[in-house]
C-alpha cells in the first residue's frame, strides 16, 4: 500500500510542477468539445470507435516506448508496482489521445455525412 502512496504523491508533485500546460491542455479539449458539439451533425457515437482504437495504439507505443525514454529496459522491471506505474501511465497517454482524438472524429464524420 505504501508503494501505491508514494507514487500517487510522486504523480501529484510533477503535476504541481506542470499545471499551466494541464491547465492549456483541459482548455484545448473543452474549445475541441465546444467545436464539435456546434458543428451539425456530428456523429459521436461512429467516432467512438476509431478514437478508442487510435487511443489502443496509444497504449501499446507507450508502453514499449516508455522504459527507453527513462534510460531503462522492460527487463528491468522486477517489481509490480513498475508494472502497474508502466501500465498506468501508457493508458492514461492512451486516454489523453482518445479523449482528443473523439471531438475532431466527430466532426469529421459529420463533414463526411454531410
Amino acid at each position: 500500500m505504501y508503494e501505491i502512496w508514494l507514487m500517487l504523491n510522486i504523480i501529484w508533485e510533477i503535476a504541481q510542477g506542470v499545471w499551466p500546460v494541464l491547465l492549456l491542455a483541459a482548455l484545448l479539449w473543452l474549445a475541441l468539445l465546444g467545436r464539435s458539439w456546434r458543428t451539425t451533425g456530428a456523429h459521436w457515437r461512429a467516432a467512438l470507435p476509431p478514437a478508442l482504437g487510435i487511443g489502443l495504439v496509444m497504449v501499446v507505443v507507450t508502453a514499449l516506448m516508455l522504459p527507453g525514454w527513462m534510460q531503462s529496459t522492460l527487463a528491468d522491471m522486477g517489481y509490480w508496482v513498475d508494472w502497474a506505474a508502466l501500465l498506468g501511465l501508457a493508458a492514461a497517454a492512451g486516454g489523453v489521445v482518445a479523449a482528443f482524438a473523439w471531438p475532431l472524429l466527430a466532426r469529421r464524420h459529420g463533414r463526411a455525412q454531410a
